[in-house]
């Protein structure tokens, strides 16, 4: 996992629902905590594009329901700016789930685009995604 270039605004916070975006076999997922956030006592858990977190499977497949996943969060509605000045925001918010900590692709087919950030911090997103913005 690399350093994202972009001060990526933390727009999601535990307990927010996400949109699937790739053939794993989930709809819908449920934030339950985000990995390596560093917080203060009692302060909410918040996450952005590009971080990994632990969420639970609300709507899928039934073999896929109730099941608690990893994904990466590839876009969020919150607009955030890149290095450049430019700022981007997505129409949804959207995660891709994983196989394991280590950022490897449930699914083998991403719909829609996902954030630069993402595939720059987890290199195995890169290999499936079509649309990179």
């Amino acid at each position: 996992m690399k350093a994202v270039p972009a001060r990526v605004t933390k727009a999601l916070q535990h307990g927010s629902y996400l949109d699937v975006c790739d053939n794993s076999g989930a709809k819908l997922l449920k934030i339950i905590s985000v990995k390596r956030y560093k917080g203060v006592k009692n302060r909410v858990p918040r996450a952005g594009v590009a971080d990994l977190i632990l969420a639970s499977v609300k709507s899928g497949r039934p073999d896929m329901r109730k099941q608690v996943v990893f994904a990466v969060i590839v876009r969020q509605r919150k607009e955030y700016r890149r290095l450049d000045g430019t700022r981007i925001k997505f129409e949804d918010n959207a995660a891709v789930v994983l196989k394991d900590a280590k950022g490897n692709p449930k699914g083998t087919i991403f719909k829609g685009v996902i954030a630069k950030e993402a595939v720059q911090r987890w290199a195995p997103l890169a290999k499936v995604a079509k649309i990179v913005a």
